[in-house]
């Protein structure tokens, strides 16, 4: 084992293999409107029902989600990349022709969000340079019957899922297996 230090250029790269979904962590504040583009986002607990983020130290919006104790996590579909990218800059009015509705809590929910999820502000803990934030869960969405694909980040661009990979892996399997076995000449 070295003890070299990482190089931050490698380890980005090395985390860039990782696809993560995109959400946009939303609240409001002296109210206005405010809110994050995030990948750092995971479920963390069924039983009591949490999740969690991580937003960077400096952040802005965190100072604004940390001051109202309550933010919404707003799971992007694949169609909403001009979305995650406004929120995702130092644009000052992000919310500027993005159509929502506040949540239960009064975060808001970003239209044609995948799913939302209603959160007040259970912990925080550090994370060196980020901040790990447990959100309580207070409600979320429906999951629509029509599954539009999520929004996804991989090697640092967006990305989505292909059409012939959302069948699940064993099922993929079976079906590459019996083709496979069935490429004689009695299908021709």
């Amino acid at each position: 084992m070295s003890d070299a230090p990482i190089d931050p250029r490698a380890f980005r790269n090395a985390l860039g293999q990782f696809c993560t979904g995109i959400t946009i962590i939303t609240t409001c504040h002296d109210g206005e409107p405010v809110g994050f583009a995030c990948q750092s986002f995971a479920a963390l607990s069924l039983d009591p029902p949490l999740v969690l983020f991580c937003p960077t130290k400096q952040s802005r919006s965190w100072q604004a989600i940390e001051a109202s104790g309550k933010f919404c996590v707003n799971i992007l579909a694949e169609s909403q990349q001009d979305v995650c990218a406004r929120f995702g800059s130092r644009e000052p009015d992000k919310f500027a022709g993005v159509d929502w509705a506040p949540s239960p809590l009064g975060s808001p929910i970003l239209a044609n969000s995948l799913a939302h999820i209603d959160c007040t502000v259970a912990s925080v803990n550090d994370g060196g340079d980020h901040f790990v934030v447990f959100g309580a869960v207070h409600s979320l969405s429906d999951v629509p019957e029509v599954k539009p694909r999520p929004l996804l980040f991989y090697r640092g661009d967006y990305t989505g899922i292909e059409p012939d990979k959302t069948v699940p892996a064993h099922l993929r399997d079976e079906l590459e297996a019996f083709l496979t076995a069935t490429t004689d000449d009695t299908w021709l």
